[in-house]
């Protein structure tokens, strides 16, 4: 197998290269599937035969909470490749990946409260999902916190990619906290062994609004991590041509 990509990845130019061309793509699907989601999920999809219109929040809720546990899982990848092979570029994506984390699991939180208001009476209960979303929370502050309170830049990546790898054990915990224990909150939306429990005209932009979370993710991604690469190699050859070739 060639592996010639892998260590590809490595290269803070080539990777400022390769991301510059994938952003405009990234940036239009993003724009379009959001777009095609949302309306289609708003205004044609029909209203759920106990909830009505309120369960259409799901339409934020689950991509929000999808993104949110996945964004974590690639935190620790980032932090075995960093720790691993050394790579600078992980550390680069998982301080750039743990804000947009947290900010997808705040919305997930709240876009829960408001869903559970009319569904379960309550704002907030202390349901084993529910919670478990909330430590995951924690867990990206304690990796932004960790990031910026250490000075040194190889031991903060460090300390950031033990916290990522041992807390990753959260996210199969909220995954399967609804079958492991008496839960309020309902059961996953999606299962690959199993037919979706709702119908293709409410489950389609759905799942197009979860691609388009994906496709936004990456986009905010890449440019946060084209900045800080920037700023790491602001004294390289390259980064000066680049400058100049832009002024």
């Amino acid at each position: 197998m060639n592996w010639t990509w892998f260590h590809k990845l490595g290269s803070p130019k080539w990777f400022y290269d390769i991301s510059g061309r994938w952003l405009p793509w990234l940036s239009l699907a993003a724009a379009l599937l959001i777009g095609v989601g949302t309306v289609w999920g708003l205004a044609f999809a029909p209203p759920d035969y106990q909830q009505g219109n309120s369960f259409r929040i799901i339409y934020i809720h689950v991509p929000a909470a999808i993104l949110a546990q996945s964004c974590y899982v690639m935190l620790a990848v980032a932090g075995v490749v960093g720790l691993v092979w050394k790579m600078k570029l992980a550390d680069v994506a998982l301080q750039c990946a743990a804000p947009i984390g947290a900010w997808m699991t705040f919305v997930a939180l709240l876009t829960g409260a408001v869903w559970g208001k009319p569904t379960w009476g309550a704002w907030w209960v202390w349901d084993a999902r529910l919670t478990a979303m909330l430590i995951l929370l924690f867990l990206y502050f304690g990796v932004i916190a960790l990031g910026q309170s250490i000075s040194n830049r190889d031991s903060a990546a460090k300390a950031c990619a033990v916290l990522a790898i041992v807390g990753v054990i959260n996210i199969p915990i909220i995954k399967y906290s609804v079958d492991w224990w008496n839960t309020l909150h309902q059961p996953a939306t999606f299962k690959i062994t199993e037919k979706p429990a709702m119908p293709a005209e409410m489950w389609v932009p759905l799942l197009i609004m979860v691609l388009g979370f994906y496709c936004f993710f990456a986009v905010s991604l890449l440019l946060r991590m084209r900045l800080e690469v920037l700023k790491r190699e602001s004294r390289a050859s390259w980064v000066k041509a680049e400058v100049e070739r832009s002024l």
